[in-house]
């Protein structure tokens, strides 16, 4: 039996360690879902939805001018999450695609995860009274994290840490800088603070449908209680087919972007296999 306060975090049948007591609001909707969750990715670049190889801007592939009739065709094939990234922001420090990013959250009903240049209570504040459910913030995790504890507890279930790794290492700054923090070191850092989820990136792989670090992703989600979102590398749907047995080491969801502007997978099929493995595991 489990002690008054305390509470046990539950992921698709996974026992995580118990949370504390500040822990006792997080993830209802996380601990809800029966089945990973398939998430379309929209990257903006000066205001147009565009795919980056690695996080490069000298590899740039523009997929639309509209982002919202992107948003809106990924919710009709059944996306009940959309993970959206301010790519200039991410450059720039500051976010600078704000408008057609609240023109995505006025036209859709799906869930928006929205990250990109975000470093401070005021910017969190404006992404959350335009509707955007969950705000991802990397750079200052590694910079200030005191600060990102902060923000998770006056936000329980609606901030992200977004952890893009190359070669294991913590890479900052849209990319463009590599650090010497491990990034399962890091994301110790955030475990029982609040957080909603950590979205973790291989960046070597971002772009280059070569496939998910399967077994990268997968030390890395067992060793925190956090519930893990892993991103870069889907090509296929094979590559759902081998991350859904990550469920049970808590990986709730994986993003994927190329591949589905490029037709390699198909968001729809994706996403009706994933719910078919939560409903018959």
């Amino acid at each position: 039996m489990l002690l008054p306060g305390i509470t046990v975090l539950v992921v698709s049948g996974l026992q995580r360690e118990p949370c504390n007591p500040i822990c006792l609001r997080l993830r209802e909707t996380f601990e809800s879902w029966l089945f990973m969750l398939i998430i379309p990715a929209i990257d903006i670049k000066n205001g147009k939805c565009v795919r980056l190889e690695q996080g490069r801007k000298d590899k740039e592939t523009v997929f639309s001018l509209n982002p919202v009739a992107i948003a809106k065709k990924w919710e009709a094939e059944g996306a009940e999450w959309i993970h959206i990234i301010d790519l200039d922001g991410a450059f720039e420090k500051y976010p600078k695609n704000f408008h057609a990013i609240s023109s995505i959250t006025k036209n859709t009903k799906t869930h928006i995860q929205v990250g990109g240049g975000i470093r401070d209570s005021q910017t969190i504040h404006k992404f959350l009274d335009i509707g955007v459910d969950r705000v991802i913030i990397g750079t200052e995790a590694i910079r200030n994290p005191d600060s990102v504890i902060e923000a998770a507890k006056r936000h329980p279930d609606q901030i992200i840490v977004g952890i893009d790794a190359r070669d294991g290492w913590v890479a900052v700054e849209g990319w463009t800088e590599t650090t010497r923090v491990r990034a399962i070191d890091l994301a110790k850092k955030f475990d029982d603070c609040g957080l909603a989820a950590i979205n973790f990136t291989d960046i070597l792989r971002d772009g280059m449908q070569s496939g998910i670090n399967i077994e990268e992703t997968r030390q890395f989600a067992t060793a925190i209680s956090t519930p893990v979102i892993a991103s870069g590398g889907v090509a296929t749907i094979d590559d759902i087919k081998r991350i859904i047995p990550l469920e049970k080491d808590g990986v709730v969801g994986v993003i994927t972007g190329k591949a589905i502007y490029s037709n390699t997978l198909d968001l729809r099929e994706a996403i009706q296999l994933a719910n078919r493995a939560g409903v018959n595991p």
